[in-house]
């Protein structure tokens, strides 16, 4: 079995408009709610082997808050340019190029691509967009990343700041 963790990047700041899409920071939600969910997956004892990055700003500032948390060294964070608002496709081509040694893979990324990667590898038609920070955990019965397929993700989770918060009411 492997495991596969897509994160899609906290709640961007769209107040400056001479900004890129590309170079968009956190905004005040997002720098909040990242830590969030990082202390949430801390205390799952959630560790990737491996984190796969978006280059684009929301979502590196996303990655390097959880790999703190999860102790993951930030050196060993990886940038991959297909994940910056790559397809479905893409972003499968990504994972099956992942090597073998890895058990549990990490990816920060955007939508649309994100969630329909994820609706795809789960077959979950009424999962719909995920939410800024959400995070969602599927198992992949695999012997390596290069067999993965869509429709065969296994025991979905999914996690979001808001959903936390539903939770603590």
């Amino acid at each position: 079995m492997r495991r596969l963790t897509l994160v899609r990047h906290a709640k961007s700041d769209w107040n400056n408009a001479d900004l890129k899409d590309f170079d968009r920071p956190l905004n005040r939600r997002g720098l909040k709610e990242a830590p969030q969910m990082a202390e949430r997956l801390a205390a799952q004892k959630i560790r990737p082997d491996l984190m796969l990055t978006s280059p684009a700003v929301r979502a590196l500032e996303t990655a390097r808050v959880l790999a703190k948390a999860l102790d993951y060294p930030l050196r060993r964070l990886k940038t991959e340019d297909r994940l910056y608002l790559g397809p479905a496709a893409d972003i499968l081509a990504v994972v099956r190029g992942v090597g073998s040694r890895v058990r549990h893979l990490m990816i920060f990324g955007h939508n649309p691509g994100l969630s329909a990667f994820a609706q795809s590898l789960t077959n979950d038609r009424e999962l719909g967009e995920l939410p800024t920070c959400a995070v969602y955990t599927m198992e992949l019965d695999i012997r390596s990343w290069a067999d993965a397929r869509l429709g065969e993700g296994l025991n979905p989770s999914l996690q979001h700041p808001k959903r936390l918060l539903d939770l603590l009411r």
